[in-house]
């Protein structure tokens, strides 16, 4: 069975990105995925499951990852806890070896998407260490002796935020992808996924709204798709409508409930001074 992603019906996945997720299939390689983030790095690898029918195992990364939590850990406390209570599961190791991600995937007889979240977030030798893993598709489990081997090869995404810098190795395993930020047709086609028969004129003025805080010079953090899909929601809520957040010149809008979009006091501050600015000017 030949798998190929084209896109689903709850995620815009544009041309480029169907063709490096098939491409990553073909290669039977890992597909990094970097972009910036609410660009919808982690709803792919959950989209491209959901699309091609298969199950999805996530492993969402942080600061104190390492990298044998994807293969196995040794549970040492319970079976000293279960000695001392005279427990005979003492006896057998193999009841306190708690499977990982990867071991459950190498176990499954049908082919499954493995998601690595954030791999960034780690220490910088968690890439290094799970290079042979992704490569050979198996490791050893030296408490039991025997070696797991993936029945059928996984699909596996990794996404990055690039809060570091990611081993020439490890990117040599990988076909890349970087997630360029909507533009605005194909924002108007995620925002029709997520709401759908929203009227066209609220759709327009809230884009350039969105867009204008975008271009904002000195913004320490621009808003994102995800902060835009809140913002939209919230204005249906309270039933905001587009001329609210008309102005014949969209660079002077204060727009409501900005507190969506803008996420940092520093931003506020900047963006309310430039308004003040601007109608000063005028």
């Amino acid at each position: 069975m030949t798998l190929r992603f084209e896109g689903s019906s709850e995620y815009v996945a544009t041309p480029d990105l169907q063709i490096a997720v098939n491409a990553a299939i073909t290669l039977q390689r890992p597909l990094l995925v970097k972009g910036e983030p609410g660009t919808g790095k982690t709803m792919l690898a959950e989209q491209v499951a959901q699309a091609l029918g298969l199950p999805l195992l996530q492993w969402h990364v942080k600061s104190t990852t390492k990298a044998q939590q994807g293969l196995y850990e040794y549970d040492a406390v319970s079976r000293l806890r279960d000695s001392q209570l005279g427990d005979s599961r003492v006896h057998e190791i193999a009841n306190y070896i708690v499977k990982g991600v990867l071991w459950q995937a190498f176990e499954m007889e049908s082919p499954c998407v493995i998601l690595i979240d954030e791999i960034d977030k780690a220490d910088i030798e968690f890439p290094n260490d799970l290079l042979r893993e992704l490569d050979r598709m198996e490791f050893h489990c030296y408490e039991t002796r025997q070696t797991i081997r993936a029945v059928r090869r996984p699909l596996v995404f990794i996404t990055s935020n690039n809060e570091k810098e990611l081993p020439d190795a490890f990117l040599r395993r990988c076909f890349f992808h970087y997630i360029q930020f909507p533009d605005r047709e194909t924002m108007s086609r995620i925002v029709d996924v997520h709401f759908p028969g929203l009227r066209k004129d609220l759709l327009r003025e809230a884009l350039e709204v969105f867009f204008g805080l975008r271009e904002v010079p000195g913004l320490k953090k621009k808003p994102s798709t995800s902060e835009l899909l809140d913002w939209l929601k919230l204005l249906l809520a309270e039933d905001i409508g587009p001329e609210a957040l008309h102005s014949s010149d969209h660079k002077v809008v204060v727009p409501p409930l900005h507190g969506a979009l803008l996420k940092n006091e520093q931003d506020v501050h900047l963006f309310e001074r430039l308004v003040f600015m601007a109608r000063h000017n005028r």
